[in-house]
């Protein structure tokens, strides 16, 4: 008979995707070795009856076995062994006898998958997201299981853990939910924002019991909704840094309060729809005090929205934050601190720069080249003298005043020194130096990026040889010498 189905096939599935109910249910695995090993890992994350048949297993399997509570059952594979079973997996490393179980599974009307030979295979094993009871399986059809994998990884990073703790806590009121909203439309707005509004919230950041007492606040059909602020760290500037929660959380932010340090790129992987609000603060354009970002904060949160402060590096280091906690906690509002990536960990990564080193540094110090009062290094200077790396924060401009009060304070003159300009990001670019040469980074009038200066010994143990001179002062110095 011929097709009567109209375009290109190519883009048409050769599957139905589909799930097996397996609860209570025999699942046998036929093989002895680490393919068999592998099936039996994936169903132990179900609660199958798995049963393993071969009469020899190797030790990998049988710790499998033993770890997810499977039966062995030391026997040649015969077909009766599926009687009762609803699934099997052959993965006896060989494809004629592989072939004879795939056959037996037919005639029994058991349905059979071939572990890595596809031609043989009823159904496929998707690549698994386990977020139980919410399950998300990902295939290729054979033809890519890499890719099902890369596919899989993503996924993970949009599902946090506590996914099925939410997915439970909707089960458990969906009677009451349907008993007391009726209406069809209005009982979809209620589970939108229960999936999307301060249920999910709470849930997310493991406060199952502030999740349920949101979530009957919601069904006793309370309008008003409470906001929340998230401190989030957006790491150096590359993408790829943020943390998972991070990630998250901007695609769930109703509002995204970002510095200016932190890269369109990043501001971007929020939701589509989101506010962005600009509080750029950098070194003499300081175009949003932080008295102003406080109250913005508070105003936001006091509306009932969802907040993202998104900072660059990590929130409690030099970020702010304890002034901006001190005004949510004042207005009552609720608040999360997300870590992220700070530059000095971004910077040694790298340049494959030890900050620690057995005998050469024992003490890391996080400084910047001024405080509050403007003054460069005022207190500690001293904790730099030995087996110490420091690193300072936004010292740019002071640089000259950081190298000669280290060596006012001891330091030696040679001691090495590293600058980091965009740590992390594809435009980041090196400079070494020592510590006598510092002061002379202010000739430098194209770097204008974010500066990290590590000082210390450790920094010769770095990899830097692509790393530009200081100044050009510095290279005719070192091609003297």
């Amino acid at each position: 008979m011929t097709s009567r189905k109209r375009g290109n096939p190519r883009t048409r599935l050769d599957v139905f995707p589909t799930f097996f109910k397996v609860a209570g249910e025999r699942v046998c695995v036929v093989g002895h070795g680490g393919e068999a090993a592998a099936k039996v890992r994936l169903l132990g994350e179900t609660n199958a009856l798995i049963e393993v048949i071969s009469r020899d297993i190797e030790p990998e399997l049988a710790e499998v076995i033993d770890e997810v509570g499977a039966v062995h059952v030391a026997e040649n594979f015969r077909p009766t062994h599926l009687n009762g079973a609803v699934l099997v997996f052959s993965a006896r490393e060989d494809d004629a006898l592989d072939r004879a179980v795939v056959e037996a599974a037919r005639i029994m009307g058991v349905p059979a998958n071939a572990v890595d030979k596809p031609h043989l295979c009823q159904f496929y094993t998707g690549a698994l997201v386990n977020r139980a009871p919410i399950a998300v399986a990902i295939t290729s059809t054979g033809v890519g299981p890499v890719l099902a994998r890369h596919i899989r990884a993503r996924i993970e990073t949009m599902l946090p853990r506590s996914t099925g703790d939410l997915a439970r806590l909707a089960e458990s009121l969906r009677d009451a939910a349907a008993n007391l909203i009726p209406d069809g439309a209005a009982r979809r707005r209620f589970w939108a924002k229960f999936f999307s509004g301060p249920v999910s919230t709470r849930a997310y950041a493991g406060d199952l019991a502030g999740a349920r007492q949101e979530a009957q606040r919601l069904l006793n059909g309370a309008t008003e909704e409470n906001g929340y602020v998230w401190l989030v760290g957006a790491g150096p500037g590359a993408e790829d840094l943020l943390t998972l929660r991070a990630q998250r959380l901007l695609q769930e932010a109703d509002v995204i309060v970002h510095d200016a340090l932190v890269p369109a790129a990043v501001v971007a992987m929020g939701r589509r729809d989101a506010q962005r609000v600009s509080v750029g603060k950098r070194k003499g354009k300081h175009s949003v005090s932080q008295k102003e970002i406080c109250e913005k904060l508070v105003e936001l949160g006091q509306a009932g929205l969802k907040v993202v402060r998104l900072k660059s590096g990590d929130p409690m280091i030099f970020g702010r934050a304890a002034e901006e906690m001190d005004a949510l906690r004042s207005a009552g509002i609720d608040f999360e601190v997300v870590p992220g990536v700070t530059a000095a960990f971004a910077a040694a990564a790298s340049a494959q720069l030890p900050l620690t080193l057995r005998g050469v540094a024992s003490t890391l110090v996080f400084a910047t080249g001024h405080n509050a009062k403007s003054e460069t290094l005022p207190e500690w200077a001293g904790l730099a003298l030995k087996g110490s790396t420091v690193a300072v924060y936004m010292g740019r401009s002071v640089a000259a005043a950081v190298s000669t009060r280290l060596i006012a304070a001891g330091m030696k003159p040679h001691t090495p020194v590293a600058i980091i300009e965009n740590a992390a990001r594809a435009e980041e670019r090196q400079f070494l130096g020592s510590l006598q040469d510092l002061r002379l980074l202010s000739e430098r009038d194209d770097i204008d990026g974010p500066v990290l200066m590590v000082i210390g010994d450790a920094v010769a143990h770095a990899s830097l040889a692509a790393a530009e001179p200081i100044s050009a002062a510095a290279l005719k110095r070192n091609f003297a010498a």
